[in-house]
């Protein structure tokens, strides 16, 4: 039986991956600051995190986000939410780019992400978007379930609610109004 040894080149390239990972949980820890219990990676507006040498004594870093809509105002707080985070944890050189295609999608969410939604009291998107093809029968969401008593007694009060991303409803069974974070 023949075993292979790592090469140096091996070495280099788990060593990046483990720096690049590394770098994107750090990334990972920036919140939004609209809905401040979800990080960036929750949202699944974070999509590429990179670092490469531009001759520095720390590798630079290139950060891809993709906004929930272009002309989310959040996205100027955590373009500069990122750099700080990125310095504080010592890397002085970094980029933040802001993607539009693919164009976002509430699919890009985490399940993490849906809960700690439905938790904070805004009820999570329900359902797939239309920007992913779906073999088989086509899903109605027929209500919105209520993230304070759980009831699907619900009504849509105004199709935009605190943010362009959520609509406001209110649940018929205990009154109260809440988020509802829509399927874009």
């Amino acid at each position: 039986m023949y075993v292979s040894h790592p090469t140096a080149a091996d070495a280099s390239t788990a060593e990046q991956k483990t720096a690049e990972r590394k770098a994107w949980d750090l990334a990972a820890t920036v919140c939004d600051p609209e809905i401040p219990v979800l990080t960036i990676e929750d949202l699944g507006i974070l999509r590429n995190v990179q670092l490469y040498d531009d001759g520095g004594m720390v590798p630079a870093v290139q950060v891809t986000i993709t906004p929930t809509y272009s002309g989310c105002p959040a996205m100027d707080a955590i373009r500069d939410d990122l750099r700080e985070a990125f310095q504080r944890g010592g890397y002085p050189s970094v980029n933040v780019e802001m993607v539009l295609s693919p164009a976002w999608t509430t699919d890009w969410m985490s399940e993490a992400g849906k809960a700690k939604l439905e938790q904070y009291g805004i009820a999570p998107p329900s359902g797939h978007s239309n920007a992913v093809r779906h073999a088989g029968p086509v899903r109605l969401s027929l209500a919105v379930k209520c993230p304070q008593c759980s009831s699907l007694n619900t009504k849509e009060l105004t199709r935009f609610g605190s943010t362009s991303c959520k609509a406001l409803y209110v649940c018929q069974d205990c009154k109260e109004p809440f988020d509802y974070f829509k399927v874009l």
